[in-house]
Parts: structure tokens; sequence; C-alpha cells
């Protein structure tokens, strides 16, 4: 699986587990998911991505993007 990939399944799995979390637990969560929303708009902008760093040093091998 390329770091491309990697980045969108975590973040895919993030929003379902944020809007879980708010169906769930409490409105409240809803805050995670516009996290979430904002941090993939500043990466697309930036190219800057957390999650990418990280997975990159688990060993992932790069793609196009990242």
């Amino acid at each position: 699986m390329t770091l491309d990939r990697a980045v969108m399944m975590f973040a895919g799995f993030m929003v379902l587990l944020s809007v879980l979390l708010t169906a769930l637990v409490s409105p409240l969560w809803m805050w995670f998911t516009v996290f979430i929303g904002v941090n993939l708009i500043q990466s697309s902008v930036t190219g800057f991505c957390p999650a990418a760093m990280v997975l990159k040093k688990l060993g992932f091998k790069a793609g196009t993007a990242f």
C-alpha cells in the first residue's frame, strides 16, 4: 500500500469514527469532524500532512502526493 492510499484510508477512518462518536456519545464530537476537514484542506493547500509524516516513518512507500 502506498503512502497516499494509507493517508486516505486513515482520513476516512477518522471521519467515520468522529461520526460514530457524535451519534453515540455527544454532539460535541462534531468538532473533531470539523478538525479533520480543516486538516484535509490545509494539507491539500500546503502539502504538509502530519499523518503522512508518521506513516512514512512507519515504512509506507512514497506515493504521488506525499
